[in-house]
């Protein structure tokens, strides 16, 4: 009995004995690193996501927060409101948001939420006029037809990355999906090959223009996702409304809204007859442009 009792007292000493009171912690300089990382991760990804991720953890230690699930929503709520915040401020810097609530009279949609929820819809005013009027041509040419947008850019501050795109940092480029159409060639209205929209290439048949062809550099976005290709659905590009499109582009667009670029593959403009200065190839260190069209304006 004697020797019971010292056996008690180091067992209650045991680092094991209450689990996560006594278990070791990281040191600090590993929890501030974690921090930053979040941080870095969450602004490349949302612009304003480092905002929230730093006032939600300051409020979870105000508050003496410590379980994971409640720290987890007071980020979501400030980064909520983070969001909503931006929508509203964004036009004092110049920038509008597409809306990503589809409205049955709006011929304009944005192929995701996702788009939104990160704050990546966010255009200067003349943009989104483009591309209201350019979805009115297209509705009215073609009644019923939806146009898709894709990435724009973020609310704030221009020269700020959009990953992984080189130029979406002043909120003048949009880009637009593709009109698509089955395999026995029936449109397929509002739709794309990839739930996003993008990284799904209409790839070049033999012969066609490639201007890319047996370049091998090192730092480049234009990635080909050959293992994901045979996942999408065997859907072709609608020439009919892409062409309309990019001819109402290089006209009304320059004209009216001070359109300077487009960017497509050379293999599709040229399927396509496209012969307008306007429409460009973007270079070999971007990203591929047979998933999605770019405009830019001035």
């Amino acid at each position: 009995m004697s020797h019971a009792f010292p056996a008690i007292r180091l067992a209650r000493h045991h680092p094991l004995a209450y689990g996560n009171d006594s278990t070791p912690k990281a040191p600090p300089v590993f929890r501030y690193a974690l921090h930053a990382l979040i941080v870095l991760i969450l602004t490349l990804l949302t612009q304003i996501g480092g905002i929230a991720y730093l006032v939600a953890l300051a409020a979870s230690r105000g508050w003496g927060l410590r379980r994971l699930p409640a720290k987890f929503a007071i980020f979501l709520l400030c980064y909520a409101g983070a969001t909503f915040t931006a929508s509203l401020a964004a036009p004092i810097f110049g920038r509008v948001p597409l809306s990503c609530v589809a409205d049955a009279a709006d011929r304009l949609v944005v192929r995701s939420p996702i788009y939104c929820l990160l704050n990546r819809n966010y255009v200067t005013p003349d943009v989104r006029d483009l591309a209201k009027a350019l979805a009115a041509h297209i509705d009215k040419e073609f009644p019923g037809t939806v146009t898709v947008a894709l990435d724009a850019n973020f609310p704030f501050l221009n020269g700020f990355p959009l990953l992984p795109h080189l130029s979406h940092a002043d909120g003048k480029k949009l880009d637009f999906a593709y009109y698509y159409k089955d395999a026995d060639g029936a449109f397929l209205n509002g739709a794309t090959r990839s739930p996003i929209g993008y990284f799904a290439f209409e790839q070049p048949a033999p012969g066609d223009e490639l201007p890319c062809e047996g370049r091998n550099d090192w730092l480049t976005t234009r990635w080909n996702f050959d293992a994901l290709q045979p996942l999408f659905p065997a859907y072709r590009i609608e020439e009919q409304r892409t062409s309309a499109a990019i001819g109402w582009l290089t006209s009304e667009g320059v004209a009216r809204f001070g359109l300077q670029k487009i960017f497509i593959e050379p293999h599709l403009k040229n399927a396509l007859g496209i012969t307008d200065s306007h429409v460009r190839f973007q270079g070999c260190r971007a990203a591929r442009h047979d998933d999605h069209i770019h405009i830019q304006v001035e």
